[in-house]
């Protein structure tokens, strides 16, 4: 097997050993910005403890329920010293995911009416995030968004600033990491939003897989993550890393098993229990959230530096060898958006397949092919408007005429073609931890094969039903 140049030995004998099923399934699987591959050895911890003891919900006093909420504080303890953070100033919040985690924030933030604390966002952000926009507005607050500026998609710095300076304060929310084009944000926004009496929400849940983060440097308010983004297994396990300080601002609007502390069902009072039972609604997954532990400790023993260079090695592949695509009159076969290299960016690349005569190829026909080859990218909107729009250079007029009121579309595609759109999204490819040179060089050679002649054409296309 070809490999790179980055600790090829290292990452090829990953391959082999964790990840071995790739192969064995003749698969190639380019989509770690939705979710790493599962490592087989962390499967099998998980199944040896299970094996090995019994464990029962936390909340009571039995042997089964202390072994569980020994392994839980043992996880919120190991999250902390990955992300660098205080324990006597951070404390741990465990999700089903990073939009339950930004979910959290937003529904607790006291918004309260324009003369109260308002929203910034950035243009680029996932849509769990841009969904705290609705609580905003429901409490009246004052919401805005800063837009992007050139051509790399990324949001205008000299906006942000002069956001930040402006004299309402609130919450200001942004990606690390973009997922729809890899772009980086200057974690510097953070100090510079706290020392303008900003509270911050971080999403760092496409950043973390191939990125560090000091919260001691990088002081954020809230961070999200999803860990099976990370080390891929288990799913359904995310974490808000929260100040305990901006966490006791918070107001939550109801309170559910486990987060209260006493409780009258006739006399209709209660008292929250301390954070971060407050926030951790029902019974956690107890035998999930203790997997956080192995998993950190599989990913720290190959080494986050390591890590990030073979990614970004993959990457700079992949960007050099979509650059090289071309139809046989010498036109361009895809468009990258985004940053063509590697600086300021991560391990995601978005782009459109072109035709002969350089329009889009439907991204329905690209996820057709690429699956009937095995191959994993993801195809849409990525859950990033902002984005996508930019990419798109939609105007926001009719953006507006097009979502509302009697010119408002029905169906997705109904909405495309009102818009004027030549697809519906992109194609989103992202190397991570489970590749070697050898998927890229496969991937680059599957577009050529399949695209450079001709589109494929093979029946009719399924609807679009969501973006």
């Amino acid at each position: 097997m070809e490999q790179d140049g980055w600790g090829g030995e290292l990452f090829g004998g990953l391959r082999a050993d964790d990840f071995g099923y790739l192969d064995e399934t003749r698969q190639i699987y380019l989509d770690h910005t939705g979710a790493a591959p599962v490592p087989r050895r962390l499967v099998d911890a998980h199944a040896a403890r299970l094996r090995g003891a019994a464990f029962g919900n936390p909340h009571t006093e039995s042997p089964a329920s202390a072994a569980s909420t020994e392994l839980i504080e043992a996880a919120r303890d190991r999250v902390l010293r990955f992300l660098d953070a205080d324990p006597a100033e951070y404390t741990v919040v465990f999700t089903a995911n990073a939009s339950q985690a930004v979910k959290l924030v937003g529904e607790a933030y006291p918004f309260h009416g324009r003369t109260g604390p308002a929203l910034l966002l950035t243009q680029d952000n996932h849509n769990s995030v841009n969904g705290v926009r609705e609580f905003a507005r429901a409490a009246g607050a004052r919401v805005r968004l800063v837009p992007f500026s050139g051509d790399e998609l990324r949001p205008d710095g000299a906006a942000v600033h002069e956001a930040l300076a402006a004299r309402r304060r609130g919450l200001f929310c942004f990606p690390a990491q973009s997922n729809f084009s890899g772009v980086r944000h200057p974690l510097e926004w953070v100090e510079r939003a706290r020392d303008a009496g900003w509270h911050t929400l971080l999403d760092a849940a496409a950043y973390l897989p191939t990125g560090t983060l000091s919260l001691r440097r990088t002081p954020a308010d809230f961070t999200v993550a999803s860990w099976y983004k990370v080390f891929g297994y288990p799913s359904g396990v995310g974490s808000l890393v929260a100040r305990r300080e901006a966490l006791a601002a918070l107001r939550r609007p109801w309170f559910a098993g486990g987060t209260i502390q006493v409780v009258s069902a006739q006399a209709r009072w209660h008292r929250m229990a301390q954070a971060p039972a407050a926030f951790e609604d029902g019974t956690p997954d107890f035998h999930a959230v203790p997997q956080i532990v192995a998993g950190l400790d599989w990913y720290d023993a190959i080494g986050a530096d390591r890590i990030a260079g073979h990614v970004a090695a993959l990457t700079e592949r992949l960007l050099g060898g979509l650059a090289g695509l071309t139809h046989r009159d010498g036109r361009p076969l895809v468009r990258v958006y985004g940053p063509r290299g590697t600086e300021g960016r991560g391990g995601t690349v978005a782009l459109n397949v072109l035709d002969r005569h350089g329009r889009i190829v439907d991204e329905r026909i690209v996820a057709r092919e690429c699956s009937a080859a095995g191959i994993s990218v993801r195809t849409g909107c990525f859950c990033n408007p902002g984005a996508g729009e930019e990419a798109f250079a939609i105007a926001p007029r009719l953006l507006r005429r097009t979502g509302s009121g009697r010119s408002r579309a029905e169906t997705i595609d109904g909405y495309i073609e009102r818009l004027g759109l030549p697809s519906g999204g992109a194609v989103r490819v992202s190397p991570g931890i489970a590749n070697v040179a050898a998927d890229i060089d496969r991937f680059v050679d599957f577009l050529r094969v399949t695209f450079a002649a001709a589109t494929p054409v093979r029946g009719a296309l399924a609807p679009r039903l969501s973006c």
